[in-house]
């Protein structure tokens, strides 16, 4: 679990030194190699199995996971079972757990079909996370958006099947307000609406009904949750952004899923008020500013709607800032290297969120022949955009300095020690009895590559100029994967699986 941009983990269990092994690059020669994208797409969906909370299926196919949280929820007389653990630790955070699916969706929705064979197991990984949101907004005008106390877990190295922390249950309702998390809710089980709509009409229409509902609610009781519940979910989840860039995203979301014209006002009313042009350069979990420019525009780019055309022109600008040659953003740097950074912890969140706006807009344009306006740097082609973000992505897979790729489990070279509890203790079957909360030390400091290997999970990565990467669990920022590093990167995946070669992107 990681801020965007700092997270201070409570982690006491580890005295001994660890054995920090540092990679850096002896030269920056990078070689473009020949990439399968789609058995890279099929591991980074199978991630997501091994983030599982709860009881696991028959077809779980990560075999050193065992069942984990399954009263969870039940002090508060509510199931809160299932759902993800969203990084290395044990505790279900809801508001970046419902920006995942938010994002996963968002990825089936523009390149459903180039999914081919791996778009049912996708979708499996959405509904993970859906089948949770709507357990977690069962109760009207009541969201719950915790379930672990983070400070005690992180105190501990333990696996999720033994974990005995408290599983404590947060909520956000009318005199706790929590209208940014609400609405990232309403926003994914929204999108997630549109996933189903084909595959399953009667869920989606639950999704669609209780999105409307948790929106209501957010927008009706406004107040962050960050002031509601700060100890609980600050520093690792503070919404540091403040809540009205969620309103409108889950408003666009709405609009998107049920084309009512209610939400369209709302947007217009609201895209001043709630600040639709401020940190045009941020996406992720926190901010969510660019991602509602880029999803709006394409009601302008389609010719739906010319009201919105301010959103395109933000978006623009926000194009124009992560192209390079272009870019003079003091936020947007890249690396001898080629990869895309910005200061602070947890760098590939960046790097996969961004790189996915730059895609889905590419799209967008290509689909109205449309082109990037960058003021006085001139003009950028779909192509352009697309190439961009193709290169981040060879980078996570291997064509970076230090040849190794960044996704457990695909390629020779990939980190070995990620910051992860699960991969990094014995599993279930390996060593029945229980360890403890303060038993997992040993493993913590060890030097031994993790005995489980967490197939397709994308860690921080290198943060900054240098393209140096420690391969060492303590160094989290960097060794640590996230839930919401790889939902952007399914739909990333997915396009380059179906459109590998730039000489095809005729658009131009």
């Amino acid at each position: 679990m990681l801020a965007a941009s700092l997270r201070v983990e409570a982690v006491a269990v580890v005295a001994a030194a660890v054995l920090v092994l540092l990679l850096s690059p002896a030269a920056v020669v990078v070689v473009a190699g020949q990439h399968d994208y789609g058995d890279a797409l099929h591991k980074s969906i199978l991630f997501f199995e091994g983030q599982r909370s709860g009881r696991l299926p028959p077809d779980q196919r990560l075999r050193w996971r065992r069942d984990s949280g399954l009263h969870d929820g039940a002090a508060a007389g509510v199931d809160l079972t299932g759902g993800y653990y969203d990084a290395g630790d044990n505790v279900k955070f809801g508001f970046p757990m419902a920006f995942t699916a938010t994002l996963m969706s968002w990825g089936l929705i523009d390149f459903g079909r180039s999914f081919g064979p791996h778009k049912e197991e996708a979708r499996k990984a959405v509904r993970w996370a859906t089948d949770y949101l709507m357990k977690a907004t069962a109760k009207p005008n009541t969201v719950y958006v915790q379930v672990g106390d983070a400070f005690r877990d992180h105190s501990c190295w333990e696996r999720p099947e033994d974990m005995d922390t408290p599983r404590t249950v947060y909520k956000v309702d009318p005199s706790h307000p929590g209208s940014d998390v609400a609405a990232e809710t309403a926003a994914a089980l929204a999108a997630g609406s549109i996933v189903f709509r084909d595959a399953d009409p009667a869920y989606s229409k639950r999704l669609l009904d209780r999105a409307i509902a948790v929106f209501e609610f957010a927008d009706k009781y406004r107040g962050p949750y960050s002031s509601s519940l700060h100890d609980a979910v600050c520093p690792c989840y503070c919404d540091f952004s403040g809540y009205k860039d969620e309103l409108l995203w889950g408003a666009a979301w709405l609009h998107k899923a049920s084309r009512r014209r209610e939400y369209r006002e709302y947007i217009k009313k609201n895209e001043v008020v709630l600040g639709a042009s401020e940190s045009i350069n941020e996406f992720g979990w926190d901010n969510k500013h660019a991602g509602i420019n880029v999803l709006i525009s394409k009601e302008v780019l389609m010719g739906k709607d010319e009201y919105f055309q301010s959103f395109r022109v933000n978006a623009d600008n926000f194009m124009c800032s992560l192209l390079p040659g272009i870019s003079n953003h003091p936020q947007i740097q890249y690396s001898p290297g080629g990869l895309l950074f910005k200061v602070g912890g947890s760098n590939m969140q960046h790097v996969t969120s961004l790189s996915f706006l730059l895609l889905a807009y590419s799209n967008y344009l290509s689909h109205a022949g449309a082109r990037v306006s960058c003021g006085a740097g001139g003009s950028a082609s779909p192509t352009q955009l697309r190439r961009v973000a193709k290169r981040q992505v060879d980078y996570i897979l291997g064509d970076n300095p230090l040849r190794m790729s960044y996704m457990v489990g695909y390629g020779a070279r990939f980190p070995r020690r990620i910051h992860h509890r699960g991969s990094s203790l014995p599993s279930v079957a390996a060593h029945p009895a229980r360890i403890g909360c303060k038993g997992g030390a040993a493993y913590y400091a060890s030097a031994a590559p993790n005995p489980n290997l967490l197939v397709g999970a994308v860690v921080g990565g290198p943060s900054d100029a240098t393209d140096a990467f420690p391969d060492a669990r303590a160094v989290f920022q960097q060794s640590e994967p996230t839930t919401y590093i790889n939902a952007p990167l399914m739909g990333l995946l997915a396009y380059f699986s179906a459109h590998p070669n730039p000489a095809e992107w005729a658009d131009d």
